[in-house]
């Protein structure tokens, strides 16, 4: 499991895109959104720079979360 925090996430349509984001990677990938703490869990195993990007072309910029 991968945690991604995604600050500019707010709302159900970030969570979608997100969703969304994470599917167009790996169909098979785990998700889940926390919208409060701005993060996202995803059970892949897509390297993490493919989530990333996929994040940028939904328009999210994000980072590993340490």
């Amino acid at each position: 499991m991968t945690r991604y925090q995604i600050p500019g996430m707010s709302c159900g349509h970030c969570k979608a895109a997100v969703e969304r984001a994470v599917a167009s990677v790996d169909p098979t990938a785990e998700v889940s959104v926390d919208l409060r703490e701005r993060h996202a869990d995803v059970a892949s195993d897509a390297a993490p720079a493919r989530m990333i990007e996929a994040f940028k072309s939904e328009g999210y910029e994000a980072v590993v979360a340490p």
